[in-house]
């Protein structure tokens, strides 16, 4: 399965108010690994970027003067993301944005029709209702390092995204009391994933280390009867 994370960053809250993207970022998993393919610019909105935008992202109006429009990048994103499940938190958004620019263009284009779309957030409200689930709650839940997220930066928040995601989809990563506790997940401190671990060796009991079982397991059985474990071992 080839998964793209991507996240967008934009003039304003409201595309149906005529703001734009300004920055685009995007990893790429296959099959639950990172392959180190990464999809990242920054775009020229032909508009002001709003004075609330820019204290979130920092990119300033001066800063993308020179950066190409959407319409001069749009085919190598399309080519990019097509054919790809999407990871997005809070979709609605970004799926949003990019429909407003695809349709701006020949041929118009519906990121529906062409991508799979995953609400990472939708999972981490179902996952853990009632908690707080912005991509910063769950770094800290699930000890995520996002020690450089001062600003909010696409390919930053994609690659953290990622980590995010693979935890938070790949089963019980740590035993808490406290179910309310944003701190909840982060067993080993923080991390992040890397897409050249190594496979987990396997490592096998000896001869010696089996027949020490097995006197284990009599002296048990004769004090307390046939275990469970004997008795799905027999069964086999």
């Amino acid at each position: 399965m080839r998964q793209i994370v991507l996240d967008t960053e934009t003039t304003g809250i409201d595309p149906a108010e005529g703001h734009r993207i300004i920055e685009i970022g995007c990893v790429e998993l296959m099959e639950r690994q990172l392959t180190g393919r990464n999809y990242h610019v920054y775009i020229n909105p032909d508009r002001e970027v709003e004075a609330e935008a820019i204290t979130v992202h920092g990119i300033t109006n001066e800063f993308l003067a020179d950066k190409p429009r959407f319409a001069e990048i749009a085919e190598e994103f399309f080519e990019f993301i097509k054919g790809a499940e999407l990871v997005i938190h809070n979709a609605a958004f970004d799926v949003g944005f990019m429909d407003a620019e695809f349709a701006r263009l020949k041929p118009v284009r519906k990121t529906a029709d062409h991508c799979g779309i995953v609400d990472s957030l939708a999972i981490a409200r179902a996952r853990h209702p009632g908690q707080k689930n912005s991509l910063d709650a769950l770094c800290k839940r699930y000890g995520v390092d996002n020690s450089n997220r001062e600003l909010h930066g696409a390919l930053l928040d994609a690659e953290i995204l990622a980590d995010v995601y693979l935890l938070l989809t790949g089963g019980q990563t740590a035993l808490s009391l406290d179910a309310g506790s944003d701190s909840a997940g982060g067993a080993g401190g923080i991390r992040r994933l890397s897409g050249e671990r190594a496979a987990l060796a396997v490592v096998r009991a000896s001869e010696e280390e089996n027949a020490a079982h097995e006197e284990f397991m009599a002296v048990l059985e004769k004090q307390a009867g046939e275990s469970i474990w004997r008795k799905l071992q027999n069964a086999e």
